[in-house]
């Protein structure tokens, strides 16, 4: 069932609300443009203001590239920065495209390489897509799968501080189907459909950066420690839920394939950390693989452990 626009609005002040019908059908006009002429001179034009003139978060950018690849020479990274903001600027003009793109165009744009397997696998089970942001990732989103009788995708989302492009981005994943539920809220939405008898794929993008009160372990991602939600392992573990790896590739401008991998049937004994681990683990591969398809502006590693906490864990894993 579509998210209706009035539960998009619900609580939103005038201004916000026009500001998000103004920028809305400005988005959707563009959208109608030619798919050429989104992936060449828009997407194209986007390249050049966001690398060369606003340089939108190239320190960022270039310090995790310099980083994750200690071993690539200056030219080297430079080039693979330069690949990643022409990724970059497909990424803006994909979401463009979803206010206006059909449901059989988006499922041309976004090929799953095993959906019908994938769709028997889970067949009366509830599941999690363990999602990042890495290929076109807004597409994924979009792609609702639980779109039966008693099913729904759950796309699990972080609040924008900005009203107008919270509803913005809500309005435009779910317009194929998808149903977004913000985490503060997800939990308490799971148990309520699991009551209903509500099938669900839920949709998790675990790359982010989580909160102080979420730090508790450090994985070994890209040579540096790191952090990551444990919402995703905690969600498995409590309903039983088995856990997809999503792997994506970007075949060409505009068109990507995916794939899902099972790290968790929902019934395994796993230590702490487990589940995260292989998720991790898998998603470094695939960002080695093609490191430009990541997204490598936002401050990922704004938070580092000290040693004490290093060493805190590497003993009481020897421990167990």
């Amino acid at each position: 069932m579509r998210t209706k626009r009035s539960d998009i609005t619900a609580g939103a002040t005038l201004p916000e609300k026009a500001g998000y019908y103004l920028l809305y059908g400005l988005l959707k006009t563009v959208g109608l443009l030619p798919v050429w002429f989104l992936y060449y001179p828009l997407a194209g034009t986007l390249y050049l203001l966001l690398y060369y003139l606003f340089r939108y978060r190239v320190k960022v950018t270039r310090a995790n590239l310099h980083e994750a690849f200690p071993e690539k020479e200056r030219k080297e990274l430079r080039r693979l920065e330069r690949r990643f903001y022409r990724h970059l600027a497909d990424i803006f003009v994909d979401t463009i495209d979803l206010t206006s793109i059909t449901r059989r165009q988006l499922r041309r744009r976004m090929v799953i390489e095993n959906e019908e397997t994938h769709r028997r696998a889970v067949a009366g089970k509830d599941w999690i897509a363990g999602m990042s942001h890495y290929g076109s990732w807004e597409y994924f989103i979009a792609y609702a799968l639980g779109d039966g009788e008693g099913e729904e995708t759950i796309g699990v989302y972080r609040t924008l501080h900005n009203r107008t492009m919270d509803m913005l981005y809500r309005s435009i994943r779910s317009r194929m189907g998808m149903k977004p539920v913000s985490m503060s809220v997800v939990l308490r939405h799971v148990v309520r459909d699991r009551r209903q008898g509500i099938r669900m794929g839920l949709g998790l993008i675990a790359d982010q950066a989580p909160p102080w009160f979420h730090r508790d372990y450090w994985y070994d991602f890209l040579g540096r420690p790191t952090s990551f939600f444990d919402g995703m392992e905690h969600m498995a573990l409590r309903f039983g839920m088995p856990v997809y790896f999503v792997h994506i590739d970007k075949i060409s401008r505009a068109h990507y394939s995916a794939r899902f991998e099972l790290i968790y049937d929902g019934r395994e004994e796993v230590a702490p950390h487990e589940i995260t681990k292989r998720y991790v683990a898998r998603l470094e591969e695939m960002i080695r693989r093609r490191p430009e398809l990541w997204l490598w502006s936002h401050r990922r590693w704004k938070h580092k452990p000290s040693q004490e906490e290093l060493e805190r864990q590497r003993e009481a894993e020897c421990l167990r």
